[in-house]
């Protein structure tokens, strides 16, 4: 369990400092920095509050940027079985779909046949409670919905391939949940869930989805050299059947694209972040202000092109040009909590460093109302409220002491 300290992420930083044989000076050089600004991070009298500093500290000190950030975060004040309490089961199915893709011998069925139409009916149930930011919801449904999906594919029937599909859209799905719970080692598990019933299907739409959220589980393993080489290929085998101009492949590219911007910006490379965006936008626009595509899980569409710009820019230090482009009306069209949710961190951590700090404190406010479990364990918006409580926010005390308490940050 996490240390729920403002000096916690300092802590670590240090002990990994110290591990790699690196003083103070050292480290903070190589990655950019001042050794006085390290000092106050060790201390905790600075909070890291940026994906792409901790990413390079990570890979300077040779360490999983998930230790830096402490996670998971378990948060005890959850009432009822939390998404927490279903991980073991769902790292168990997974386990069993890698075998059974592999095609590995002497695997039996551990679930009764189910309807193919009624397992379509959960995926699609699944996708709605994860687009909902209903974490517990979605945790709860996919164990046993992925153990339905083994059975049929290993019975080998005729509901394979329909169950091989919906097994890609499952994984997926398991995939963005267990990112969000804090478990990125588990969540590339799912990933190459995904790719293994991916292959089996050879269908170029289907790899180049679950590409997209291979690149998902890298961003949270801070692997950006990995997103980039993973999107490239896909982005090449994409490209005959977007010349067709089918709109799901368009689609699909915008969503590839935007994976590169946001890697782009945690590596500090402002400019080829801010190019991806323009080129995301470009078939966003393509594709009309209507399109939001829930269908293939990216929600790519010009409003979340917005989100993602907003990300970028509070990742490479220019807040104010990554709300341009993402005015709050036009995210607001989104079909989708968990989307409108990530913009709304992002949108308060780019107003606290516009010194709008009151603003930044409301907004999370808003959103931990809306989507507590999206909220409350996510490291930006957990380092954010460090952040204000270590400043301060007058006009704002009791909302970010309600933020404080939600978090657990002390005890």
């Amino acid at each position: 369990m996490p240390d729920h300290t403002d000096s916690g992420i300092g802590a670590r930083v240090r002990v990994a400092r110290i591990a790699a044989g690196l003083t103070q000076t050292e480290l903070a050089g190589l990655v950019g920095r001042s050794t006085r600004w390290l000092e106050d991070v060790e201390a905790g009298r600075l909070t890291l509050d940026r994906y792409s500093l901790i990413a390079a500290i990570a890979e300077t000190c040779a360490v999983d940027v998930t230790y830096l950030l402490g996670l998971p975060y378990r948060l005890a004040a959850d009432s009822g079985p939390t998404a927490h309490s279903y991980v073991p089961a769902l790292r168990a199915v997974l386990r069993r779909s890698g075998l059974i893709l592999s095609g590995h011998p002497g695997l039996v069925p551990a679930a009764p046949v189910a309807a193919v139409d009624r397992m379509r009916q959960q995926s699609q149930a699944a996708n709605r409670a994860r687009q909902g930011a209903a974490l517990p919801q979605v945790a709860s449904m996919l164990p046993g919905m992925i153990e339905d999906l083994n059975t049929a594919i290993l019975l080998r029937g005729a509901e394979t391939i329909p169950a091989l599909h919906l097994l890609v859209d499952a994984a997926r799905t398991a995939r963005v949940t267990l990112n969000q719970l804090g478990y990125p080692d588990l969540a590339w598990v799912a990933a190459e869930v995904a790719a293994g019933a991916a292959t089996r299907l050879d269908d170029p739409i289907s790899k180049a989805r679950v590409a997209w959220d291979r690149c998902g589980a890298l961003l949270h393993q801070a692997s950006l050299r990995e997103v980039l080489a993973v999107a490239d290929a896909a982005l090449s085998d994409l490209a005959p059947a977007v010349a067709t101009g089918a709109r799901e492949a368009i689609s699909l590219r915008g969503a590839l694209i935007l994976r590169c911007a946001v890697a782009s910006a945690r590596a500090g490379r402002p400019d080829d972040a801010w190019a991806h965006i323009d080129a995301a936008r470009v078939d966003a626009n393509r594709l009309g202000e209507d399109w939001h595509d829930l269908a293939q899980q990216t929600v790519f569409g010009v409003a979340n092109v917005a989100v993602h710009a907003a990300e970028v820019g509070v990742e490479i230090d220019q807040p104010d040009r990554g709300l341009e482009y993402a005015p709050p009306q036009s995210v607001a069209v989104i079909p989708s909590r968990e989307r409108i949710t990530h913009y709304r961190i992002d949108q308060a951590r780019s107003w606290h460093r516009m010194g709008r700090s009151a603003a930044a404190v409301a907004a999370l406010r808003q959103a931990g109302a809306g989507a507590p479990y999206q909220v409350y364990g996510d490291p930006m918006a957990r380092a954010l409220v460090m952040d204000l409580t270590r400043t301060g926010v007058p006009s704002q005390a009791a909302a970010l002491s309600g933020l404080v308490r939600n978090m657990e940050l002390v005890g």
